[in-house]
């Protein structure tokens, strides 16, 4: 159990952490493609049924 927990300590000293810069570009990032495709979802699904309004 020791040597996993010791294994464990020595992979997170390897791993590359994003500094503060990096982490609030990829978030920025992260952001901003949501909100597009929420913008995008709402105006297809206000053509949907604008389109189906005129049908039924």
């Amino acid at each position: 159990m020791f040597r996993f927990l010791k294994s464990i300590g020595q992979e997170m000293k390897e791993i590359d952490w994003p500094n503060f810069r990096q982490l609030r570009h990829d978030s920025a990032t992260v952001v901003s493609t949501s909100l597009f495709f929420v913008a995008f979802l709402a105006l297809v699904d206000w053509l949907i049924q604008l389109f189906l309004k005129l049908f039924i």
